[in-house]
């Protein structure tokens, strides 16, 4: 077995500061800068992750951060509240809010995704 004292993830960002605005000031995460300018940010839970920039950014196609929440409703109201768009994808069954609810039909979380500014993708989810 791998012996290790912690792990976290990692991704990048095409703007350190827009990044570091958005994880604080719109998700309400704690997010410090170290002395090379990479982010720090401490997820509900304690777990860390961390943001870099990167020139060549290339946003993730994949679901990079997800949120668990009680409720899935009182997630959706509030990112909008702040300015965020849900994402919509074709051929995925999410109602008008742009929720995907799976536990109603029996096949796994309520979830919705959303972007961060460099195009990652995010998502709330509640099982």
């Amino acid at each position: 077995m791998l012996t290790t004292s912690h792990g976290f993830s990692g991704f990048s960002v095409t703007d350190i500061d827009e990044a570091e605005r958005f994880y604080r000031d719109v998700l309400g995460l704690e997010v410090t800068r170290n002395e090379m300018g990479i982010l720090d940010i401490e997820l509900p839970g304690g777990a860390h992750a961390i943001a870099y920039p990167k020139d060549d950014h290339v946003p993730a196609v994949f679901t990079i951060l997800n949120f668990a929440v009680d409720d899935i409703d009182v997630a959706v109201d509030e990112l909008t509240a702040a300015g965020v768009t849900l994402e919509r994808y074709q051929g995925m069954p999410q109602d008008e809010r742009g929720v995907m609810r799976g536990k109603a039909a029996d096949r796994g979380p309520d979830i919705a995704w959303f972007l961060d500014p460099s195009g990652n993708v995010l998502s709330v989810l509640s099982d």
